[in-house]
């Protein structure tokens, strides 16, 4: 039991810090490729930062997830 509780706070811990990496990529690239793209009014990084943030927050979970609780196969 206490593996399980220990393994879905390794999912959690692992999609923030993904998602802080995609907050800082994600307004990276929107600062240095894309400064005119608008969102609700907003420009460039700031536009772009939250679309890092759900990103990466999503590409965490999924592969944290995935590589943690996957049906592990025998050799």
């Amino acid at each position: 039991m206490i593996k399980v509780a220990l393994r879905a706070l390794a999912v959690i811990l692992i999609g923030f810090v993904s998602a802080v990496i995609g907050l800082i990529v994600g307004s990276i690239i929107f600062t240095t490729f894309a400064p005119e793209f608008v969102i609700n009014g907003r420009e460039g990084y700031e536009a772009g930062a939250p679309i890092g943030f759900i990103l990466g927050a999503l590409i965490g979970l999924i592969a944290s997830f995935a590589r943690l609780f996957g049906k592990r196969t025998k050799k």
